[in-house]
């Protein structure tokens, strides 16, 4: 039998891009055939066409510690089979057959791949959006806890997840949660790995109407000034998103760099929204109250040098709550409440600022996401009217 000369080359094609900061990252390009144009000149040319689709997996060009060696090995190792899968795919295409290769995926593997690659700020929500699935599925759905296939996930089991977060959350959690396991399932989808995405049409509305964390008011303000805490560090960061409005991972990266003591302001590109919205940058006025709070620099010249030295997220929930107990406030406090108690606080203090300049101030992307403020300021008014005591008049 004579021997057949393998001609086959690969498509698509792994290849890496140089990104500003200094990382590559990893894309696909497919070669779609060419066609044959005339130019300019009236000549025959050759045109090809090529696409390309970005993984959103990223390879240290000089990986100097073991984890990021581990995660260069683990990107590659996860890009070179997404290839071999897309190309395996793309040949069942040509040929006109059903693709088998998705039947056999066990979509839990490619969860934990998607979260081992995951190198964005907010990787503890969407490992927490997997964690209540798989709880979810262990419930309702057994028989798919060790091994689940993408065609089993339909859009009827998504609405009982949403359902199911609803019951099992507290405040904007559900809303939060599911916005995360919606960006795991587009992932699926645009690998093909997933044929149709089961999200479509199923929404969340848990938390859209009004602030459902609970608010300090300023007289807790006080009070927590005046309790004993563990840690200096976490009292003047947390006060100072309670007079900012800052999220935690906005005041955990606060360098002294941003603060302009000549002009007093504070300038903030915001982590969540960095890259996506216009209203990313956040210029706040920098009172004598934030000056307390923030100090002034160590190094002068240092550029990088950071306003708080804070230990990790859960640590400081951890010190918050412990600090919030000592001072008799019973609520449920977590970071975030300082930035919703700055905004009802701006809404029903003597200032009564306007909502364009709560917006501005919160560096929101649109008005109805300010307007949350509004209503929950107009229910917080309307409970204070109610406590008041019945009098009844002879």
């Amino acid at each position: 039998m004579a021997k057949i000369a393998n001609k086959i080359k690969e498509n698509p094609k792994l290849m890496q891009k140089k990104m500003s900061d200094g990382r590559q990252s990893l894309y696909l390009e497919y070669y779609l055939g060419y066609n044959k144009v005339l130019d300019g000149n009236g000549k025959l040319k050759i045109k090809h066409h090529r696409k390309k689709e970005f993984l959103g997996l990223y390879l240290f060009s000089n990986p100097r510690t073991p984890l990021e060696r581990q995660q260069n090995k683990d990107n590659l190792a996860l890009s070179l089979e997404i290839r071999a899968e897309k190309e395996k795919a793309l040949r069942y295409e040509e040929m006109g057959k059903p693709n088998p290769i998705k039947q056999k995926i066990n979509l839990w593997d490619y969860f934990q791949k998607y979260l081992d690659s995951y190198d964005k700020k907010d990787i503890r929500m969407i490992e927490g959006s997997l964690n209540r699935f798989k709880s979810f599925i262990t419930e309702y759905y057994p028989k798919f806890t060790d091994i689940i296939k993408p065609d089993q996930i339909d859009r009827f089991m998504v609405q009982k997840f949403v359902d199911y977060l609803m019951t099992h959350s507290t405040g904007e959690g559900a809303k939060s949660y599911y916005s995360r396991f919606k960006k795991i399932i587009k992932s699926a989808v645009d690998k093909d790995v997933m044929r149709k995405n089961p999200c479509d049409g199923v929404t969340c509305i848990a938390g859209e109407n009004v602030i459902t964390k609970d608010i300090l008011s300023v007289e807790e303000y006080r009070l927590l000034a005046n309790t004993p805490y563990q840690n200096k560090e976490i009292v003047r960061a947390f006060f100072t998103s309670l007079f900012a409005g800052y999220r935690f991972c906005d005041v955990k990266d606060l360098k002294y760099s941003d603060v302009d003591y000549e002009n007093r302001i504070i300038r903030i590109e915001q982590n969540k929204t960095k890259g996506k919205s216009k209203n990313s940058q956040v210029v706040t006025p920098l009172s004598q109250t934030l000056i307390s709070f923030i100090g002034y620099p160590k190094r002068p010249h240092d550029p990088e040098e950071l306003v708080f030295d804070l230990p990790s997220h859960t640590g400081c929930l951890k010190a918050l709550r412990t600090w919030t107990r000592r001072a008799g406030i019973k609520k449920h406090i977590t970071w975030h409440c300082a930035r919703h108690s700055f905004g009802v606080a701006l809404l029903t203090g003597a200032s009564k600022v306007d909502i364009k300049t709560l917006s501005s101030l919160l560096g929101h992307s649109g008005l109805k996401y300010t307007e949350r403020y509004t209503r929950t300021a107009d229910v917080l008014k309307k409970q204070a009217i109610e406590s008041l005591p019945e009098i009844n008049l002879v």
